[in-house]
């Protein structure tokens, strides 16, 4: 999961998926807009077969966050 979800992010920036470490964040780091974080996250949900509500947006700050929120959705789900 970490791996396929690195490699959607990927698309995203301008960083390989080996470059993609658990501390970087979307914003400061990755240069991620409002839009494209979105657009990701979307994608995310299709991928898995999840769904973020708007809370769970708002507390994803690093690729880190946004991993162990995928696996806890994926286990909830």
């Amino acid at each position: 999961m970490e791996e396929k979800f690195k490699d959607i992010l990927s698309q995203y920036t301008q960083y390989s998926v080996e470059e993609l470490t658990g501390e970087l964040r979307f914003r400061e780091d990755l240069d991620l807009s409002s839009l494209d974080f979105m657009t990701l996250l979307g994608e995310v949900e299709d991928t898995f077969d999840i769904t973020f509500d708007k809370a769970d947006a708002n507390g994803i700050f690093t690729i880190g966050d946004a991993i162990d929120l995928i696996r806890r959705k994926m286990e909830n789900e």
